[in-house]
């Protein structure tokens, strides 16, 4: 069936609802959106569904959330599980609390037990809520840092974390074998009569923070000088607000102002054009409260909580924001280095993981401290995948992981970043370095000095729409076909390309498999420490450019990055041609 007679069958099917239909009536005649909503199904992905909110085969809607998760149920009945049940979260977007119920109630229709929060929670809240409940699966509705008009569905395997292989190919398999009009559904109160509907909420909250302050080291420096820290803190109209703030406060935070203008909920994130906190726009707000109240740190987490975004007050009185790579980095070597000091050792299987688009200042850091450091392909729930493999080995102790993206998690209570755990570990780091005479940023400029002044960014072309994917691929195939030996002042010592599973040196020709999962990345090793990554965004109709450089200072590493970036820049420009 072609696209323009799935529309019409939608608008004659008794299964679609007449609000549904009435929207799909309003873009009659125009071709091109009509096209873009039913040429495809919106597509379960290795990390579930993401879209814009709308009727139609390609968008985030009531049908595709439920054929979604009847896949995920036909799935959880195949492998046994469907006893132990399945946890529910969302957050604060359009939509999210009728697509938690609509999976709720799908669910309930297969037999399944759902446990859903009473109101919006954290990603990592929901990481946490399916290992404490012992659930075979997790549901979190939510497009993280994404603009107002998208929503998204994640699917959590019982360890924690977002799918991976076998389960993630055989949850995909199921969902595209369900018809639209096919999914199962019953009432919410039929549901609850039935016991498969359970309200959570106050019941994970509590031990959820209870593990968060069992992973404080200087408890004694926030004691200490705890009151005598200024924090600015924006949930930026998301799930942040609650938590994070009452975590702060039990461990002795008392100087803690939320921004007014963004602290309550709010799907249309009406203060900022996207709500993201690697965007300095979404900062202006609490950066102009952080200096009236003179604050030491200025924090913003995304609307899902599990990024974070900071800015730390330099003895001058100037405020320096720190990306994901350098937040992740001054968490990772304070509790790395402090859990050292502690204990006098690290375990000798001791590990730090991170994405392989992340600093190459955390391989520093971890040869530094005499720890291994492991890569993982992209996304988060690969960290998680190591955390337990540690676990079902004996080999390796999770020190730190940590993505470029914003995201880090010092613990294995939960297996997905936490911007909460984030916040709360940076202010105890503030704290331990203020008994100590220094500010975050001498902190940040002590293992600069020490590792090297490693700079890294990303850059992103948005491709939207059929044709954007069909030259997303074109790209990736244009650069396998036509190696790069060099990109500005810079040589190609190492190509990897994760789809062929090969690392080719560009001296020898000679290969070796990367030893990970097969993936559309193509990352380059350059010379001088120096590297460059392609790849297609897994969430965003975007492809990637990663890039990161070495210099011997701030100045030497700023120009050594500019020159790249305008590198780059040229190559971005020659390949979307």
């Amino acid at each position: 069936m072609g696209y323009k007679e799935t529309y019409e069958s939608w608008l004659s099917d008794p299964y679609f609802d007449d609000e549904t239909k009435a929207e799909l009536r309003g873009i009659a005649g125009n071709e091109k959106e009509i096209e873009d909503r039913f040429y495809m199904d919106l597509e379960f992905g290795t990390a579930g569904l993401r879209g814009v909110i709308g009727a139609g085969t390609n968008r985030m809607n009531v049908y595709t959330v439920r054929r979604a998760t009847q896949g995920l149920a036909d799935y959880i009945n195949k492998v046994g599980g469907a006893d132990r049940g399945v946890a529910i979260s969302y957050d604060c977007r359009h939509m999210s609390p009728e697509f938690a119920d609509v999976a709720a109630c799908c669910l309930a229709a297969n037999g399944i037990k759902a446990y859903v929060f009473e109101s919006l929670r954290p990603t990592p809240v929901l990481s946490y809520a399916v290992r404490y409940l012992h659930c075979i699966a997790g549901i979190n509705i939510t497009a993280s840092h994404n603009p107002a008009e998208y929503n998204g569905y994640k699917v959590y395997w019982e360890d924690g974390a977002q799918i991976t292989p076998p389960h993630d190919t055989g949850i995909m398999d199921c969902v595209k074998a369900v018809a639209i009009d096919k999914a199962k559904t019953i009432t919410k109160q039929q549901a609850m009569d039935k016991g498969l509907y359970q309200v959570i909420g106050a019941d994970i909250d509590d031990p959820y923070i209870a593990e968060l302050k069992k992973l404080v080291i200087h408890q004694d420096a926030i004691d200490k000088v705890g009151k005598d820290i200024t924090i600015v803190y924006t949930p930026l109209h998301g799930t942040g607000n609650i938590p994070v703030r009452r975590v702060l406060k039990e461990l002795g935070f008392t100087n803690v102002f939320v921004v007014p203008e963004q602290e309550k909920p709010d799907g249309d994130f009406p203060t900022v054009s996207y709500p993201n906190p690697e965007a300095k726009e979404a900062f202006a707000l609490a950066l102009a409260l952080g200096k009236e109240k003179n604050a030491d740190l200025v924090l913003a987490t995304d609307p899902d909580a599990d990024r974070l975004g900071v800015y730390v007050k330099d003895k001058q009185g100037e405020y320096h924001c720190l990306t994901g790579n350098m937040s992740g980095c001054l968490i990772g070597n304070y509790v790395i280095g402090q859990r050292k000091a502690r204990d006098g050792k690290l375990p000798e299987d001791g590990a730090f993981i991170k994405s392989i688009v992340t600093t190459n200042l955390a391989d520093a850091i971890a040869k530094d401290y005499g720890i291994q450091l492991i890569e993982v392909l992209t996304g988060f729930k690969y960290i998680g995948g190591k955390i337990l493999e540690f676990e079902k080995t004996g080999k390796g102790t999770y020190l730190f992981g940590m993505e470029e993206s914003y995201g880090c998690l010092t613990g294995t209570y939960a297996r997905d970043k936490d911007a909460v755990d984030a916040s709360m570990t940076l202010c105890e780091a503030a704290a331990y370095y203020k008994t100590i005479g220094w500010t975050l940023w001498d902190a940040m400029v002590d293992l600069y000095e020490r590792l090297g002044y490693y700079q890294d960014a990303v850059s992103a072309i948005t491709l939207k729409g059929k044709e954007g994917i069909e030259k997303i691929g074109s790209i990736m195939t244009y650069l396998r076909e036509n190696p790069l030996t060099g990109i500005g002042d810079y040589k190609v010592v190492r190509t990897r390309d994760y789809l062929k599973d090969t690392i080719t040196d560009a001296a020898t020709g000679k290969t070796e498999p990367t030893g990970l999962p097969k993936s559309n990345v193509l990352y380059y090793e350059l010379n001088d420490d120096a590297w460059i990554c392609v790849r297609p965004s897994g969430t965003e109709p975007k492809i990637k450019f990663y890039y990161g450089i070495k210099g011997s200072s701030f100045a030497d590493a700023d120009q050594k990055s500019a020159a790249m970036a305008k590198s780059l820049e040229e190559l971005a420009d020659k390949l979307t041609k």
